[in-house]
């Protein structure tokens, strides 16, 4: 089946521009109040505390910089290692090495995409002296937040949320953002609420708040010249993209409806393909639904491979994969993106410790190029598949996505 290619690129995820971030940057202009200080950062962060329900949020260069703080203010040191979700983007892993630590991965489970509690628990029968873990909110999709804590209390573990995709997202309720000590949401330019950049760190705990703070302007002390004691980091967010994120805040929640009905709309377009969305529990969660993903039923994906730069794949009436489907989308001027490819998959991480669960329920750990069923993160990597969620994207748009993705099944 032949369509019309789209005449302008329907992306996966770009920025809605509102007209009050023009009125808060030209505020800023007009008081000089253009560098890392000024109205627009007070204001965004009393704004985040009061929408998520935290004391205290640190304005950032970006969501990378406040989980690199987020690690320094859990006590990583060198040699120490941190139990980390497994597929996510690098930037949540990258934050340990900087401080020299060694990420440890724990696998996924199929009910949310998300970190599976049960890894966990056996990852700290392997590994008894971690004592951070770093959980993220997969594609805006909270993790099991009482199993995943009541392990941490446990084991005496502190928790970094990586709620960078998540803004805006509940658990039972609360929102994503405040079940670590420390948690961290993204403003960048792809996200639900942008800055163009931007990041923030969210605490209860007034002392961290302040030293984020000093750690973010190059831990200068309290004198009159520059005086430095510590390392420290110019990660500060400047007003002028405050101002952006100012403008953008209040329409949080109309992002998020409008991202729910293009996950209902594929859910029902796509309903009687052999696939399915990317899961959540509709009884504890609500996610803010950042980007709509398929699963291809493992009988109906056509032979896909994949190496480290290149991919090919057999078409097959009846059957498709995910790289069939982005090779359709893309010929339409249609942008979809695989999933995050699993962390102990990456070329760079690959000699990094992964703990699975076996067919028989015991935690093990497992290498990058086993061939064994019980590696999640894989799979879903395998037959998963991003699909456009901008919500400039029209519903008839959306319908002829719809209807390409149901020709590469035929």
């Amino acid at each position: 089946m032949r369509f019309e290619a789209f005449e302008k690129t329907i992306w996966l995820a770009t920025p809605t521009k509102r007209d009050d971030e023009l009125k808060y940057i030209q505020e800023a202009f007009d008081t000089n109040w253009i560098t890392t200080e000024g109205t627009n950062l007070v204001e965004i962060e009393r704004q985040v505390c009061e929408k998520v329900g935290c004391k205290y949020a640190v304005s950032l260069t970006n969501g990378t910089s406040a989980l690199h703080l987020a690690v320094k203010l859990a006590g990583v040191k060198e040699g120490d290692t941190v139990f980390c979700t497994d597929i996510t983007f690098g930037a949540t892993v990258n934050a340990i090495i900087y401080e020299k630590a060694k990420p440890v991965f724990i696998d996924t489970e199929y009910d949310t995409w998300n970190m599976n509690p049960l890894a966990l628990e056996k990852a700290f029968e392997l590994y008894p002296d971690t004592k951070v873990i770093m959980v993220v909110n997969l594609y805006g999709t909270p993790a099991k937040y009482d199993e995943i804590c009541s392990v941490a209390e446990k084991h005496g573990a502190v928790i970094i949320e990586d709620a960078a995709e998540s803004f805006g997202a509940t658990y039972k309720g609360r929102q994503t953002g405040t079940f670590g000590s420390y948690n961290v949401i993204s403003f960048n330019g792809n996200k639900i609420i942008t800055g163009s950049g931007g990041g923030m760190l969210l605490t209860d705990d007034k002392s961290a708040a302040d030293k984020a703070r000093k750690w973010s302007t190059q831990s200068r002390e309290n004198a009159a010249w520059y005086q430095h004691e510590e390392i420290g980091y110019n990660y500060r967010m400047s007003n002028i993209v405050a101002g952006v994120i100012r403008g953008q805040l209040p329409y949080l929640e109309e992002h998020i409806a409008r991202k729910k009905a293009i996950y209902e709309r594929y859910k029902e377009g796509l309903r009687d393909l052999p696939l399915s969305m990317n899961p959540y529990d509709p009884d504890t969660m609500e996610p803010n639904f950042w980007l709509s993903c398929i699963l291809i039923d493992k009988d109906a994906m056509c032979e896909q491979i994949r190496g480290e730069n290149y991919t090919c794949y057999k078409s097959e009436s009846g059957k498709s994969c995910p790289d069939e489907i982005l090779e359709t989308l893309a010929k339409y001027n249609v942008q979809a993106r695989p999933i995050w490819k699993p962390m102990h998959m990456q070329p760079v991480y690959r000699m990094n410790d992964f703990v699975a669960i076996d067919d028989e329920g015991r935690g093990v750990v497992t290498s990058w190029d086993s061939d064994n069923k019980f590696d999640v993160g894989a799979d879903i990597f395998q037959r998963g598949l991003c699909l456009p969620s901008d919500i400039k994207m029209t519903a008839e748009e959306q319908e002829r996505i719809i209807q390409i993705i149901r020709s590469c099944f035929e």
